[in-house]
């Protein structure tokens, strides 16, 4: 049975770790990718394990507080890294590596989103 193209399928955001919705094996592979976003212990709950959406519910969430976490890191570098001894070299170069983690992490959470529209679609299917 060939799937219509969906938002989710051409989706530049999407993974390349995960195969396209609707073909074999795609949920596995998504789950797969899924488990790699959250902590081990999370990922081996059995209700994560048989309903991959709860399991993109949690990336989500998960994905969000690092988000949080890198923003703050960032916006207190400046004030807080100089009182730990650091040179302006490292500081500034610790500034781009939270900038980058920051933009890595938004798409990060984008991908994430398209997964797990696909899969509240694959669950809605008779």
């Amino acid at each position: 049975m060939i799937m219509p193209l969906t938002s989710t399928r051409i989706s530049p955001d999407w993974p390349c770790q995960v195969k396209t919705p609707g073909s074999y094996d795609w949920e596995r592979s998504a789950a797969k990718w899924l488990r790699e976003l959250v902590p081990a212990r999370y990922a081996g709950y059995p209700v994560f394990i048989r309903h991959p959406v709860l399991l993109a519910r949690h990336a989500q969430i998960q994905v969000q507080q690092e988000i949080r976490v890198a923003r703050t890191a960032l916006q207190t570098a400046r004030a807080d890294l100089p009182g730990l001894g650091l040179h302006e070299g490292v500081i500034e170069h610790t500034i781009k590596v939270y900038a980058a983690e920051v933009m890595q992490l938004q798409h990060i959470a984008r991908s994430v989103r398209a997964v797990t529209q696909a899969l509240v679609e694959a669950n809605r299917q008779p």
